[in-house]
C-alpha cells in the first residue's frame, strides 16, 4: 500500500522511517504547507512525491492511506479534507479537539465507506496484549486500583500552551493515562473527579484525575507539561502488583507478588513502535473494514467525551468551541 504523510514535522519523520522499514507499505508522498520543506523531507526519507500543500497531497489517487501528523488543533479539518477526497486516514492522537468533531469525522468516514483510525500507538503495541494476558491470569489476585502518569517539561512548546491551538497537558499527554486506565478496567465508569492548574493562557498545565469504575476499581491519573514524571503505570491487586514501565511506549513489565517474587517481561525489538498501527490499518483496509479492532471508533469517541467532561469541569474552553 502507498502511504502519504500529511505534515512534515518530527513525528512525520518517525513514521517515514517506520514505513521505509516495512515490506507491506511504501512511502509514496509527503505533503507540507511549505514546498521547500516537503522537498527536503522527500529527499531525506525517499518519498516518491512531494507536495507543497495538503490539498495537492489528498488529490493523488495513488495514495491508499494518509497518515496525519499535524497538531491536534488541525485534525478535524485535515481528516475531513482527506475523507472528502476519498483517502483512508490514520490520524495522530488526540484524534480531534473534542468529541463532537470526532463523531462528525467518524460518521462521515463510515458514510463514505472509508477507513479511519486514531494512531494512539499504545493501543497497538504488543506489550498491551502481554499486559492483558498477565491480568487475565489472575496472578496478582483481585485488582482494586491503578495509578498512571505522564509528563514532560514542555512549557515553551507553543502548540501545547495556547488555547487557540487546543493546548494543555490533557489532550497531548493525559490521553495516555486515560487510555491506559480504559485498557485495564474497561469502559464502565461510575464517576470522575478531577482538578487542574492552568497556565497564564488558561489551559491545563498539569492535572489530576480519579476515575471510579464498576466493581470497586479506581484509577488515579496525572499528566503535566510542567515537569518530567516517571511515566509509569502500576496495577494493584491483593496478591501483588504489575509495574508497566513507560505507559507512552512500554519499556518492560514487572509482576511483583506479595512474597517478593518478581517476574519480568521484556519489550520485543521494534522499528519505532509505529509499525503496529500501520500494519493494523493495512489489514483493516485489506479486509474492507472502516476501523481497527485495537482502537475502535467507540473507544476514540469515549476518550474524547471523557476529556471534554474534564475540560468542562476545569473551565478550559478553546476559542473555536465558543458559540
Amino acid at each position: 500500500m502507498k502511504i502519504g504523510i500529511l505534515g512534515a514535522g518530527n513525528i512525520a519523520g518517525n513514521m517515514a522511517y517506520t514505513v521505509n522499514n516495512l515490506d507491506e507499505v511504501e512511502l509514496y508522498a509527503i505533503g507540507s504547507r511549505s514546498e521547500k520543506k516537503a522537498q527536503a523531507f522527500a529527499e531525506k526519507f525517499g518519498a516518491l512525491k512531494s507536495y507543497g500543500s495538503y490539498e495537492e497531497l489528498v488529490k493523488d489517487d495513488s495514495i491508499d492511506l494518509v497518515y496525519i501528523a499535524t497538531p491536534h488543533s488541525r485534525h478535524y479539518e485535515d481528516c475531513m479534507l482527506c475523507l472528502e477526497n476519498g483517502r483512508n486516514v490514520l490520524c495522530e492522537k488526540a484524534f480531534t479537539a473534542n468529541a463532537d468533531q470526532a463523531k462528525r469525522v467518524i460518521s462521515y468516514a463510515e458514510k463514505k465507506g472509508l477507513f479511519i483510525s486514531e494512531a494512539i500507538w499504545t493501543r497497538f503495541l504488543p506489550m498491551r496484549f502481554v499486559l492483558d494476558d498477565i491480568i487475565n491470569s489472575g496472578v496478582i489476585g483481585r485488582i482494586s486500583s491503578l495509578t498512571a502518569d505522564l509528563g514532560y517539561s514542555l512549557e515553551n512548546v507553543e502548540r501545547l500552551i495556547k488555547p487557540e491551538l487546543a493546548g494543555g497537558a490533557l489532550l497531548d499527554l493525559g490521553v495516555y493515562p486515560i487510555n491506559f486506565a480504559l485498557m485495564v478496567f474497561g469502559s464502565d465508569i461510575c464517576d470522575i473527579k478531577s482538578s487542574c492548574v492552568k497556565n497564564m493562557y488558561g489551559v491545563d498545565e498539569h492535572n489530576s484525575v480519579i476515575i471510579n469504575f464498576s466493581g470497586g476499581k479506581t484509577a488515579v491519573l496525572h499528566s503535566s507539561i510542567a515537569s518530567n514524571l516517571d511515566k509509569r503505570g502500576v496495577i494493584y491487586g491483593d496478591r501483588g502488583r504489575i509495574e508497566f514501565e513507560n505507559i507512552n511506549n512500554c519499556e518492560g513489565i514487572k509482576v511483583i507478588l506479595n512474597d517478593s517474587t518478581v517476574q519480568s517481561y521484556e519489550t520485543p525489538k521494534q522499528i519505532t513502535g509505529f509499525e503496529y498501527e500501520v500494519m493494523s490499518s493495512v489489514k483493516a483496509i485489506s479486509q474492507g473494514r472502516t476501523e481497527c479492532k485495537e482502537m475502535p471508533h467507540t473507544e476514540t469517541v469515549r476518550v474524547m467525551e471523557i476529556m471534554d467532561s474534564l475540560r468542562k469541569e476545569w473551565g478550559v474552553i478553546y476559542p473555536f468551541e465558543k458559540v
